[in-house]
């Protein structure tokens, strides 16, 4: 089998087990199987026989993607802003939107020293490692209540060199966040109803943990712990799901929030809110 009979093969398969993006993937996969090589360098080569050991590595990855099994455990890596992370079915995959949520938090960072950032429900430690690779100065706590999340962060967390800035603990919200410790507390925190799992991607809903998707009340559980956790000034930042932003942002005032303000994702949907917790 050539480089280019290979895509076109992938192509097939994938499309026939619906996946929207099947060339792409194709390509992706193809580079894996073949000692991770370049995409760019593939159609350089279309005519090239591949071994043996490349056509099977490449249908075996095929096989688990024709099963849904997500690209990013597939491929074991991801990208988030300017990171490069390690994935797999340890954590949720790092997304687009939460890259909003990275945004947003810095805009509240900006001009302070050395500020004080807890990071809820860390998963792959996306959003403490990139706020700390983005604020040189800020000091970042990143708690989980999953061994095998923490474990991954911090093979993240390895990866990069950010002088000991970020701290990686295992945590359970029930435990409480502290008092009065943090300038800034940011969570993409589960928020998918239980009766709302079956809507999900079978990507998402057959293979990513389970207790990092789904719960009822954790949105609200980060925000009124943090009550007790930031300082006097301090802000609160928050993924939700695209119709709770109504609901939260009455949450956030009832529990004494200010200045609410809610952020689109890049398809138009509210993705996160944010809000001044003062005394």
């Amino acid at each position: 089998m050539t480089v280019g009979e290979a895509l076109a093969h992938g192509t097939n398969v994938l499309a026939e087990a619906g996946i929207d993006t099947a060339r792409l993937e194709a390509e992706l996969l193809l580079a894996k199987a073949c000692d991770d090589c370049a995409r760019a360098l593939l159609y350089m080569e279309l005519r090239r026989e591949l071994t043996a050991e490349a056509e099977a590595a490449y249908e075996e990855l095929l096989t688990r993607r024709a099963q849904r099994e997500p690209l990013a455990y597939i491929l074991g890596h991801w990208g988030f802003r300017r990171l490069t992370l390690k994935t797999d079915k340890r954590a949720l995959i790092p997304r687009p939107e939460t890259e909003i949520v990275v945004e947003r938090a810095l805009r509240h960072l900006h001009g302070m020293e050395e500020p004080a950032v807890l990071d809820v429900g860390t998963g792959t430690g996306a959003i403490a490692l990139a706020i700390a690779d983005e604020h040189p100065q800020a000091r970042v706590t990143a708690i989980d209540a999953s061994e095998d999340a923490l474990a991954l962060a911090r093979e993240n967390f390895d990866l990069l060199d950010l002088d000991g800035r970020v701290r990686l603990v295992e945590h359970d919200l029930t435990e409480g966040l502290g008092r009065d410790e943090f300038d800034l507390v940011v969570s993409n925190p589960p928020y998918i109803e239980p009766e709302d799992l079956e809507t999900l991607q079978p990507e998402v809903r057959d293979w990513e943990p389970r207790i990092a998707l789904v719960a009822h009340g954790a949105t609200e559980a980060v925000a009124r712990a943090a009550t007790e956790a930031l300082r006097p000034g301090g802000w609160i930042v928050l993924e939700i799901a695209e119709n709770q932003a109504a609901s939260v942002a009455d949450l956030l005032r009832d529990l004494g929030y200010q200045r609410l303000t809610v952020s689109p994702d890049m398809a138009g949907r509210d993705r996160v809110i944010e809000a001044e917790w003062s005394r």
